[in-house]
Parts: structure tokens; C-alpha cells; sequence
């Protein structure tokens, strides 16, 4: 399946995704902030794509004139995230590139991939973390509407081998539909 929006694609990961991947998820200032390493090869964005894009609900965020993956957006279903158990629940996460933030893309997917979400998925609630600290994750929840639930100290961080506190934040249908 492929979603858009006004400046953006968002479609499934391909191995041939593998060079941009990298060229994004090697620099320092991008994994280690949402708790994964730089990679360190193209090869290993390559086992990315194949281990861990491969989700359901796993998308390339793309530009509209180019369609090159720059990001990564996902509703995590259940069975993929430890914020729920219900069918009818899910987690959001992403990330883009650094000589693309503070441009609005992420917002502008993941209000996309929130519709999707309450609209053709029939979730009931989409939850939403971030680190302490990943002010950057913070502004995209708060810009698109999620709302403060708790915060959990020391929670593992196993890519990265450390323990953080996360801070986290759901929306329901209700408030959702409301805010539309």
C-alpha cells in the first residue's frame, strides 16, 4: 500500500532503499536520539529493510519529486510494540534524515499515517513515545495531537545499551475525530 500527502510518499521499504538508508541513518545525530546505533554500512541499512522495515504498517517517507526513502514511519501493531496488547491499538514511530527537520514532514506524515490508522485500520488508540531529551520527537507529538499519558524511568534502550526515560503519549479515535 502506498499513502500521500501534499509533499510526500510513503510507501513500503525496498532493498533498493539501502544507499539513502544509510546515507540518513549513519549520522550520529539521527539513531542514537529514538535508541538505535548509526549504521555503519550499506549493508547493514540492507539488513535493516529486510529485518525490520518489513512490518505491515512499515513505511519509506519519500518526497513527492523524487521518491527516494529519506525516513521511516511505522504504526507498530500489536505483537510489534510492548505499549499494547489489543488488536484495536497501535504505537507510531519515526524518523527522518537531519537535512530534513525542522521542514514539517514528519507531522505531515504522521498525521497521514494517523488517519490511515483510526480510518482504514479501525484503531481506537494510537500511542506515541519519545526519549527525555528528543525535544525535536516531543514538538511532532504535541503538533499533531497527542496527549500526555506517563513517563517510565529506566527503561532499556538494548540497540544502544543503556537505560532511559521515556515519556509517553497517546490519542484516541474520540480526540482524534474532535481535532480533525
Amino acid at each position: 500500500m502506498e499513502l500521500t500527502t501534499e509533499r510526500l510518499i510513503l510507501r513500503p521499504w525496498k532493498e533498493t532503499d539501502a544507499e539513502s538508508l544509510f546515507q540518513y541513518a549513519k549520522d550520529p545525530a539521527v539513531g542514537p536520539i529514538a535508541g538505535w546505533p548509526p549504521h555503519k554500512s550499506i549493508d547493514e541499512s540492507r539488513d535493516v529493510i529486510k529485518n525490520y522495515f518489513c512490518g505491515r504498517e512499515c513505511y519509506a517517507v519519500c518526497l513527492r519529486t523524487d521518491n527516494i526513502a529519506i525516513g521511516c514511519i511505522e504504526l507498530k501493531l500489536n505483537g510489534s510494540t510492548d505499549m499494547t496488547k489489543r488488536d484495536d491499538e497501535c504505537e507510531l514511530g519515526y524518523w527522518i534524515g537531519k537535512e530534513f527537520w525542522g521542514q514539517g514532514l514528519i507531522p505531515e506524515a504522521a498525521r497521514e499515517l494517523i488517519r490511515h490508522g483510526f480510518e482504514d485500520l479501525n484503531m481506537n488508540i494510537i500511542w506515541c513515545e519519545y526519549y527525555d531529551g528528543n525535544t525535536k520527537s516531543k514538538r511532532v507529538q504535541e503538533k499533531v495531537g497527542f496527549v500526555y499519558h506517563h513517563t517510565c524511568k529506566d527503561v532499556p534502550v538494548p540497540l544502544m545499551g543503556e537505560t532511559r526515560t521515556v515519556h509517553a503519549n497517546h490519542m484516541t479515535k474520540e480526540q482524534w475525530l474532535a481535532n480533525k
